[in-house]
């Protein structure tokens, strides 16, 4: 039995200021063109992998949706059945789904991350931090002035297209290593990511944190450069370094000034575990430092969300709003920094924990998030499936990552789906004696091999142990391109300077549709930024 919301009572509850998580459970290329504002997007094809981690309370108020219209909510009727399945006790399904909320009148927005792009809209509005010119910073850069660039974006990002001289400081590190960086306070410094958001956030971070440097925020980041017909750099490793003693010591009285001036709550490890046991509240437990550090040590049940891209893209790490937050890093001025943004992104329930690692139980190793219990399926091995590929047997290989992935490397002559569209994407495909589903590490491909069972679909399914990766250990090759698609390429947005074609058409549209958001934001009227 389905129960249903309407689009009113919806906005009502967004409103009320209680718990609430919106799923939209479209492919991510779907949801970028036209979505809730507040709306996370979990696809249902991975619905299973992420829905723990996204929505750790299973009785709190979900309302999932898809397209629409009314009556025809079908993927979102599957999503609320599973949920339920699951053990999620209070998951409804939005009446008439996106059109639905559209024929209210009520507000729809494109792109992704929109919650911390349309605040970092607010923030150059509200806030007006300086601003450079990508070619006055070249010239300065050309006539050797002082003056250093710091890169706000994650290594990989960073990697892949950089300022000329440029360094690697993550937004969530700004404060913590600038004063190494940038020990003289005659140094001018500039600020940048790809496009607006993290660039004027990372700036103003310095700007709250009372630093001596004057500090700009570079116009428009590194497409804004390119459009200026300026060079890149590719390949960049000039990371910011940690900082000495003395440098941390003035990080660290900087943090404490922003933690005053905006309210930052510090609790101890006795109130984090009450909260834990907490079963009306929803909790998030964010280790905000770097990904080394967190797989040095860090606390049991805590996530790696690196601070300056939790900020960015919150959506992708809190989907109940008005839930409870608490960072955790052993230096405090990280947390404090990432507690103050998400404090002025109307975030009201955010604490820092105090002396994190001190008298508890640490993990060390990678992050293993929660997922669902997965159903173990009948396995093939790598060598075995490369034995039947050379021997003309008449199987198919099917895989189910990303496509994204799939286009930088997948197993040769392997076709792609959706998991979602595969039952009805093997219908349009002659019959074969194997099939074999493969995924990222293979764990989505046992999901799909088990909904290939419910449907009685007749072949022999195998899922590859190990997915890619197992293929990938066993020291076999991949092949690259979109090779063969079993259905339409909508799972993923590619951002504008990784298309290979119109990718200055698609810049200029990108930072005109960050302009435009607080516009938007103003007529939906669901925000609740200060800063």
């Amino acid at each position: 039995m389905t129960d249903y919301i309407d689009a009113c009572y919806l906005k009502e509850h967004i409103l009320s200021g209680d718990e609430l998580a919106i799923l939209d459970v479209r492919e991510e290329g779907i949801y970028f063109s036209s979505h809730l504002l507040w709306a996370s997007n979990l696809p249902l094809s991975r619905l299973e992998l992420h829905i723990l981690s996204l929505v750790p309370r299973k009785s709190v108020p979900i309302v999932v949706y898809d397209s629409g219209p009314e009556g025809k909510e079908k993927i979102a009727c599957l999503a609320q059945q599973k949920l339920v399945e699951i053990g999620y006790s209070n998951a409804s399904v939005l009446a008439g789904g996106l059109e639905g909320w559209r024929s209210q009148g009520f507000e729809l927005f494109s792109g992704l991350n929109v919650p911390s792009k349309t605040f970092g809209e607010y923030l150059l509005e509200n806030r007006q931090p300086p601003e450079i010119l990508p070619d006055e910073l070249n010239n300065r850069l050309t006539r050797g002035d002082d003056i250093v660039v710091l890169d706000s974006r994650p290594l990989d990002e960073y990697s892949a297209m950089s300022i000329p001289t440029a360094i690697d400081v993550p937004g969530g590190e700004l404060v913590y290593r600038v004063f190494e960086v940038a020990p003289d306070p005659a140094t001018d410094i500039v600020v940048n990511c790809a496009g607006r958001t993290r660039s004027i956030l990372g700036a103003q971070s310095l700007i709250n944190a009372g630093i001596p440097n004057h500090v700009m925020l570079l116009k428009d980041g590194t497409m804004g450069w390119h459009l200026a017909g300026l060079k890149l750099d590719h390949d960049a490793d000039r990371i910011g370094p940690n900082p000495s003693a003395a440098n941390y010591e003035k990080a660290r009285k900087a943090a404490e000034r922003v933690a005053k001036h905006f309210g930052v709550s510090r609790i101890d490890v006795d109130t984090l575990n009450k909260w834990m046991a907490d079963p009306k509240r929803t909790l998030y437990l964010f280790d905000v430092r770097t990904i080394e550090e967190f797989e040095a040590e860090h606390l049991p049940k805590s996530r790696h969300a690196p601070g300056g891209q939790l900020v960015q893209t919150t959506d992708e790490y809190i989907a109940v709003q008005n839930s409870r937050i608490v960072l955790i890093d052993d230096k405090h001025v990280r947390a404090v920094m990432t507690a103050s943004w998400l404090i002025q992104m109307g975030h009201s329930d955010v604490h820092v924990l105090e002396h994190p690692f001190q008298d508890v139980q640490l993990e060390s190793g990678p992050e293993h998030l929660e997922i669902v219990d997965c159903p173990q399926y009948e396995t093939i091995e790598p060598g075995e499936l490369k034995a039947v590929m050379q021997s003309g047997e008449p199987a198919m290989t099917v895989d189910l990552s990303s496509s994204r992935n799939y286009r930088l490397q997948h197993i040769p002559k392997s076709a792609w789906c959706t998991r979602q569209r595969l039952n009805s994407s093997l219908a349009f495909r002659p019959p074969v004696g194997l099939l074999v589903l493969t995924s990222e590490d293979g764990c989505l491909a046992h999901f799909a091999a088990a909904d290939l069972k419910k449907s009685d679909y007749r072949a022999i399914v195998r899922v590859l142990n190990g997915g890619n990766q197992g293929w990938h250990q066993a020291g076999f090759s991949f092949a690259e391109g979109m090779e063969d698609s079993m259905c339409d390429v909508d799972d993923v947005w590619d951002r504008p300077y990784d298309q290979e074609q119109g990718q200055e058409i698609l810049m200029k549209q990108y930072l005109e549709w960050e302009v435009q958001l607080m516009e938007q934001a103003h007529r939906d009227g669901t925000t609740n930024f200060r800063c």
